[in-house]
């Protein structure tokens, strides 16, 4: 049999061969969900205002400022910029692992000069060197050039679970950026919200302080009149010192709430201001769907399966290493004793085979390998389903703080239209001598107390309804995640 037959059958058995991959395919973990969630079923928002697109979801609260500060998380966000700088590695890592399903080439060339009666010497084409000799003495020179390749005949998929693995991870990675966006996000949502119950808080004690005046000028009156105490005039200027000190304090938090959104923007504190605006009232809903939807739209679910799909590919390679190993080397070389007749046929070098390497003993640690590869995946599917179990809880826990909340800010604003009747009869009443001013002091302070309870409500409904939208996943889904065949047209596949 000639080699070049010997060559064209052993090439369609190698291609048969390199089809197979060691170790299971990818299954996704199974995962018991509930048919809905419990917290959404028979409520619904008294004012909703349904999300009308998800990828800007912040767009619900209708509120220009937040729009454009959420904007710059993307542009400037440092974090977001790490893990941008994370997924690029880990992009970069499987050109890495695909390289190695080539054949890896190189090229020589030299120069060697031998001679007699004396010390030879040597010249290398590499570092243009040369050897010193004796005097007298003859030479000869022999030129050499040769090109080397091998290849490792990927047989049993070693190399492809390998890239497989490494597709997973840079799908997680891209995952990651997503929850790190989202976090951001969210986070400096939360933050704008808290600055601008700062503000209504501040408006409400501005307020307050003028009807502690108003107050301190009836007491001031009576006094003058002859039927009040002076303890009255003191206990309505101490009303306004109090409310004024917590004036001062709202101040701080604001300023402190508005240094926090400028991290959160990339930029430094000193440069960020935020105008004074009102709060929102309404209070968004978005859709929730069914719980089996947050594998698609939750992308720290995505990023922990793709863990999981990364520890089942690394199984397939740890369990190749049963099996023996495949090289195809060949060299084409030159070599002659004058550059003019270097290239003629006769002076051809040349070899091609292939070598099987096998480890017949190494203590067990193939054995130990693919138990730990194993343990690892059953690991990464404990986190995955927990992750999923988390997020579950996470949207059961902000419907019900939604639910429960907007119960809440019903009886609240009941509660201040009770506190504000209360403040103004009780004055009045005080004005005509029927009752003392500490009557007066007591329904004021329940009013402010009133006012500042309902303004904590609504922050909260606003922080549940972010949070709400972070648990479904921000309108993110797996579809926006590269899939295998983006990564350099890689010939593998992450199966779903």
């Amino acid at each position: 049999m000639t080699r070049k037959r010997a060559l064209f059958l052993l090439a369609p058995l190698l291609g048969a061969l390199s089809a197979c991959k060691a170790g299971p395919d990818y299954m996704r973990p199974s995962l018991d969900f509930p048919m809905e969630f419990k917290e959404d079923k028979g409520w619904m928002p008294a004012s909703p205002q349904q999300a009308a697109g998800w990828t800007a979801w912040w767009g619900v609260y209708n509120d220009p400022a937040l729009d454009a500060l959420e904007q710059q998380v993307d542009i400037s966000n440092q974090n977001l910029k790490a893990a941008e700088a994370a997924y690029r590695a880990s992009r970069a890592e499987v050109g890495v692992q695909r390289g190695a399903l080539f054949p890896a080439v190189t090229a020589n060339a030299s120069f060697r000069e031998s001679g007699g009666g004396g010390r030879g010497g040597v010249a290398n084409a590499n570092n243009g060197t040369a050897g010193s000799r004796g005097s007298g003495s003859s030479s000869t020179g022999l030129y050499q050039a040769t090109l080397a390749a091998t290849w490792d005949i990927d047989v049993w998929g070693r190399i492809r679970r390998t890239i497989e693995a490494s597709v997973a991870t840079a799908q997680a990675s891209d995952a990651d950026i997503a929850a790190a966006r989202l976090s951001a996000q969210s986070q400096l949502a939360i933050e704008y919200f808290q600055l601008r119950a700062a503000d209504a808080q501040a408006e409400i004690l501005m307020a307050t302080v003028e009807d502690f005046r108003m107050a301190l000028n009836i007491a001031q009156n009576r006094y003058n009149a002859g039927i009040a105490t002076l303890a009255d005039v003191y206990a309505a200027q101490t009303q306004i010192d109090n409310a004024e000190s917590q004036l001062v304090n709202i101040r701080l938090t604001r300023t402190l709430q508005e240094h926090a959104i400028a991290t959160l923007t990339g930029k430094p504190a000193s440069e960020m201001g935020i105008e004074v605006a009102p709060i929102p009232t309404v209070v968004p809903v978005v859709p929730v769907g069914i719980p089996s939807a947050l594998v698609e739209r939750r992308p720290d679910v995505a990023a922990a399966e793709y863990t999981v799909t990364a520890a089942n590919a690394q199984i397939g390679v740890a369990t190749s290493a049963w099996f023996p190993n495949l090289t195809l080397a060949g060299s084409y070389g030159v070599a002659g004793s004058s550059l003019g007749s270097l290239f003629n046929a006769s002076n051809a070098l040349w070899s091609v085979g292939p070598s099987l390497a096998e480890v017949v003993f190494n203590g067990g640690t193939r054995a130990s390998q693919i138990e730990e590869t194993r343990a690892h995946y059953d690991q990464t599917v404990a986190t995955y389903r927990q992750t999923v179990l988390t997020a579950l809880q996470q949207v059961e826990d902000e419907l019900a703080a939604l639910r429960i909340l907007e119960e809440q800010a019903a009886v609240q604003e009941r509660t201040v239209n009770d506190a504000r009747q209360q403040e103004e009869l009780t004055l009045n009443q005080y004005r005509a001598g029927t009752a003392d001013f500490t009557a007066v002091i007591v329904a004021q302070t329940q009013r402010f107390n009133a006012e500042t309870a309902a303004l904590a409500v609504l922050n909260q409904r606003l922080a549940a309804s972010v949070n709400l939208i972070v648990a479904l996943g921000g309108g993110w889904d797996t579809s926006l995640t590269p899939q295998p065949s983006r990564f350099y047209n890689l010939p593998v596949t992450a199966e779903k």
